[in-house]
């Protein structure tokens, strides 16, 4: 094969990589044409920062286009729904079994259970009305301070590349609370340090933006967040299932808001 058919063939691959994260990460077609098979999801989860980029640049431009005429209030809130059809709820249904379980079961083996039953409790229902309830206020103050687009594309991609860290150190966990850690769902495996490199570099470019005072901070919150988020899900199921790791997508965005927003106050 020649080197131009080979750059070609690599390019086609990336690109399938990208389409089937862009199926299985949101609700946005992937087409007809993408090639599936079990391995390729494990790769393509180093587009998953990049699917917040995605997400990020659609909602960018909704709430720019809806703020003149509606006002920044009502954009943000059109904002917030069109996050969520475009992602299926998928990180926010995560959030809410994992509330449901960590705080319902009195064992691993019944968190999960609890975790997996498609009915959501008192829980799962709390948080996420105050979750989204602190998100809309988040996302008003960084508009007030003229802070929104760049808090949107920074913590869309950053708070999904910080969720796929805890695929590196913690085992994935069965749906009998036993935990696997050779588990042959290819998502459940750790990623490669080039991998993860490549994620994290996509997910956090928007910080160089930034101060860099603010970058310093920022690091260490997300990390403090990181390790703290690590700690609660080794201490209730001994490991991470999907939902914990949607759930700790949810946790990163707002602690980004809350981060930015700190430091606007900070600085002011």
């Amino acid at each position: 094969m020649s080197e131009q058919a080979e750059k070609s063939s690599f390019w086609r691959a990336e690109v399938n990589y990208f389409r089937l994260a862009l199926g299985f990460f949101t609700r946005i077609p992937m087409g007809r044409t993408v090639q599936y098979q079990p391995e390729f999801m494990h790769t393509c989860t180093r587009y998953f920062a990049l699917i917040g980029w995605l997400l990020a640049l659609l909602l960018v431009a909704l709430v720019h286009l809806a703020t003149p005429i509606w006002g920044s209030t009502v954009a943000i809130a059109l904002m917030m729904v069109a996050s969520v059809l475009l992602t299926g709820a998928l990180h926010e249904d995560g959030l809410a079994d994992t509330c449901d379980g960590f705080w319902g079961g009195l064992t691993a083996e019944r968190k999960i259970d609890i975790m997996k039953d498609s009915r959501i409790g008192t829980y799962g229902s709390c948080s996420l009305i105050l979750a989204l309830t602190l998100k809309f206020v988040l996302l008003q103050s960084l508009a007030q301070s003229e802070m929104l687009y760049l808090a949107i594309v920074l913590a869309y991609p950053l708070s999904r590349a910080m969720a796929l860290t805890h695929v590196q150190d913690l085992p994935y966990v069965s749906g009998l609370g036993t935990v696997k850690k050779n588990k042959s769902d290819p998502l459940a495996r750790p990623v490669s340090h080039k991998h993860l490199l490549f994620v994290i570099a996509t997910g956090g470019i928007a910080a160089l933006a930034l101060p860099v005072s603010t970058i310093l901070i920022l690091a260490l919150g997300v990390l403090l967040v990181r390790y703290l988020l690590r700690f609660i899900m080794q201490k209730n199921i001994g490991g991470f299932t999907g939902d914990v790791l949607g759930a700790a997508q949810q946790v990163q965005e707002l602690s980004i808001y809350l981060i930015l927003l700190a430091m606007v106050g900070s600085n002011s």
